[in-house]
């Protein structure tokens, strides 16, 4: 499946989109449409076991909608903001190094230990 130049610059080197970017930008790219979950995992090579988990995930953040059998985009403007926000994310990432939860945890339980 090709994807749009934007796509291809905004991915660093092997990097690989996740299913639910992969959900999230077929369903953008056709957001005149709702589809069938099988036709999803047809049109984005997600695994059909994990398809299910993928879109109800992706309906509680309202990136999709959904009405028995067929889910659609969801409010683009949260698509937009998730967008940008995941995008901030990688480019911090990159910039300072990925986020340990090991050292925020004792971060914080430093500063508990602090305030006593």
């Amino acid at each position: 499946m090709p994807i749009t130049i934007d796509e291809f610059e905004s991915r660093g080197p092997g990097g690989r989109e996740t299913n639910a970017e992969r959900v999230v930008h077929f369903l953008a790219r056709n957001r005149d449409k709702a589809y069938k979950a099988v036709e999803i995992v047809e049109a984005t090579d997600v695994n059909e076991n994990s398809i299910h988990a993928v879109l109800h995930r992706l309906e509680e953040r309202g990136l999709v909608r959904h009405r028995e059998p067929y889910w659609a985009i969801g409010d683009l403007d949260a698509v937009r903001e998730a967008v940008i926000f995941g995008a901030t994310a990688e480019h911090l990432d990159d910039e300072l190094g990925p986020e340990s939860r090991d050292e925020w945890l004792s971060a914080a339980r430093e500063g508990s230990e602090n305030e006593e």
